[in-house]
């Protein structure tokens, strides 16, 4: 478990927002929907331009409900290690039969696949960003995706 480890700061923190992912598919498209998640968090961490790697969870890792999931760790200079930043999995059919979800394709009933994914929490993300974009002088030089929302190529520390 978790237990005293990461209990303070920012890294930790018990209530966060995020930007959450879900999908429902036919079970024959949950594998190239997965795929579809897994690209997006790709490339929102590419835009952010921070050193990240895929970890493909294993199976004794995995929930109750999730088939395959990924993580998407990003490196955090001070720690020295990478941390989850996102991640995105695969349910296949096992939530929407528990409640009994169903559709219709082309006249017949069938069964539909799950999946979801974190996008973006919200602090991780933030200290990420800082950690990775600190220049020598403090300041922190914004990337390039995120210029047009705060206005600015750089953010500079306030003078105390």
């Amino acid at each position: 478990g978790s237990h005293g480890k990461d209990t303070k700061g920012i890294i930790r923190v018990h209530w966060f927002d995020k930007v959450e992912m879900f999908v429902y598919t036919t079970p024959e498209d949950a594998e190239a929907e997965h795929q579809r998640l897994l690209g997006w968090e790709k490339e929102f961490l590419n835009k952010l331009e921070l050193a990240y790697q895929v970890i493909d969870v294993a199976a004794g890792d995995l929930g109750l409900s999730a088939q395959r999931k990924f993580d998407c760790e990003a490196w955090i200079p001070t720690q020295g290690k990478y941390r989850e930043l996102t991640s995105t999995s695969n349910c296949t059919e096992f939530q929407t039969r528990r409640l009994d979800t169903r559709a219709r394709y082309e006249g017949q009933v069938g069964p539909v696949a799950t999946l979801n994914g974190t996008l973006c929490a919200m602090t991780r993300t933030i200290v990420a960003i800082l950690e990775t974009h600190q220049q020598a002088d403090g300041s922190v030089r914004v990337p390039k995706a995120l210029q047009k929302w705060l206005g600015r190529e750089v953010l500079e520390p306030v003078n105390a």
